[in-house]
């Protein structure tokens, strides 16, 4: 998958020049070792320039870490740790950074081995609030070799986020459709992460799109998508279409990414998109998705912004999805109940027209759509692509801008259930432990619109970080509170 960054760690260690620097060297070595031994060593590299301890240290670091091409920086406290050096190597590195400390290793060696970095991550913390640093600090910084490995893997993917959307360009296509200010937000939180945005007309996507009639690469892709549908290819005659939309949203984000190196897309989808284009776009949406480029729906610019996030972050494709409809009691009774640990309210079922990629629906058939068809022929409404999507373990989320220009999100770990869905478009049963007060507390509470985003896989830990590093604030960050844990506007005697 491409279109996210490949993160490399430099790992620098540092040392208190009143402390043995042997502590620092021999510790960092063990690092690096205990790294290489359980993970892939071509995430890290090992500055072996100087253990830092001055001023001077920080800068022969710093550019020996540029120079070995690392996107991500690990300030080890091998010891205590000089405060003020090793603040200004992360001030200075331009990129995602975090800050770990050595555990002692032996109760035999509490004095010439006794290195306090235990206290050291104590003052490393305070400075970098002196000077607004962020970094990301793990839940307990502090470990031998084995847990320091640890912790810079699960570093790895937040490293990632926070790095790609400060190299990210979202190009989107048209206003949000009437009657869907819910996916409106202000853009300013996108400048504020170091987003960029292009905001272009859906008459410049139809005039591209018309441009590519006739495009000598459009039977190469068709192929691609019929190897793709197989038994499910039912529209074959909206495919020569759906290809030439694909290669003008790629020529688009060639043509139009500019400096950025990754690329999402809000993309239109109606009222007009089908009269005039002659299909939907759902299907490509799903393609280039599962491709590593997101593309939301409804010129849903956060939902598309989540999307991203997500990729980056599990390294699989994502989908945007309603947060849909209720599970039928009847259905509940005879499919969930006694069979899965979840009540009525824990479930509910999540849907869009057809733009989750093949690899996630258990099966899946190109169709009409079902909704926009009530109203319009059928012919303009083909390029869904239907079908359940696949059971396991997922995570619900959305970072969003509120109207009035704050920046919040929610997370909820959760899981798609084995369960037939009985109905149309991409769409699956969920369950969410404690839904049912996440949807009243969190969701309603915290104005959020009905799209959330979809990774395949429990990420809410690497989520959670990515939101902090990023600058959400800690009480605008929801997620499903366990039982008997009251959300600040939950009635007391409910």
């Amino acid at each position: 998958m491409g279109n996210r960054p490949e993160i490399k760690v430099g790992i620098v260690a540092v040392s208190r020049d009143c402390f043995p620097e042997s502590l620092s060297v021999n510790r960092r070595k063990a690092l690096v070792e205990a790294y290489s031994a359980k993970y892939d060593a071509n995430d890290i590299y090992e500055c072996p320039v100087c253990i830092v301890e001055s001023e001077i240290h920080m800068v022969q670091a710093l550019e020996d870490i540029k120079a070995a091409g690392c996107q991500a920086l690990c300030v080890y406290l091998g010891n205590f740790g000089p405060e003020i050096s090793e603040t200004l190597l992360a001030k200075h590195f331009d990129g995602p950074k975090m800050f770990i400390a050595a555990a002692e290793e032996s109760g035999n060696n509490l004095v010439q081995g006794r290195g306090d970095a235990y206290c050291g991550m104590l003052n490393a913390s305070y400075n970098l609030q002196l000077r607004n640093i962020k970094a990301y600090i793990p839940e307990y910084p502090v470990g031998d070799a084995d847990d320091c490995a640890d912790m810079i893997h699960e570093f790895v993917p937040i490293a990632r986020a926070v790095y790609a959307l400060e190299h990210l360009k979202i190009i989107s296509f048209g206003p949000r459709p009437l009657n869907f200010l819910a996916c409106n937000a202000p853009i300013k939180q996108l400048y504020n992460m170091g987003v960029e945005i292009e905001e272009n007309s859906e008459l410049d996507l139809f005039e591209a799109f018309n441009k590519h009639a006739g495009d000598k690469r459009i039977p190469e892709v068709v192929k691609e998508m019929e190897a793709e549908l197989g038994a499910g290819n039912k529209k074959p005659e909206i495919l020569t279409k759906l290809a030439q939309y694909e290669l003008t949203l790629k020529d688009w984000i060639n043509e139009h990414k500019g400096y950025r190196e990754y690329v999402a897309i809000a993309g239109k989808c109606w009222p007009a998109f089908q009269t005039q284009f002659g299909f939907v776009p759902c299907y490509v949406n799903s393609r280039l998705t599962a491709q590593g480029i997101p593309v939301s729906c409804e010129v849903d610019i956060y939902g598309c912004l989540s999307e991203f996030i997500g990729t980056v972050i599990s390294g699989d494709a994502v989908t945007l999805l309603d947060i849909n409809n209720s599970v039928p009691k009847d259905m509940y009774q005879e499919e969930i109940q006694g069979k899965y640990d979840y009540k009525l309210t824990d479930t509910f079922m999540a849907f869009h027209c057809g733009n989750t990629a093949s690899s996630k629906l258990s099966s899946c058939e190109m169709k009409y759509q079902m909704i926009m068809a009530r109203t319009l022929p059928e012919e303009v409404t083909q390029g869904t692509l239907e079908g359940d999507i696949v059971p396991g373990d997922i995570t619900f989320f959305r970072l969003q801008s509120t109207a009035d220009n704050r920046i919040r999100a929610y997370i909820a770990n959760g899981e798609v259930l084995p369960v037939a869905t009985r109905s149309f478009g991409s769409i699956g049963v969920f369950a969410i432990p404690q839904m049912g007060r996440f949807y009243r507390h969190v969701l309603i509470e915290g104005g959020f619109p009905h799209h959330g985003a979809v990774a395949f896989g429990h990420y809410g830990k690497e989520l959670f970080e990515v939101f902090k590093y990023i600058g959400v604030p800690m009480n605008e960050i929801g997620y499903n509170q366990p039982e008997g844990v009251r959300y600040p506007t939950e009635n007391p005697w409910a």
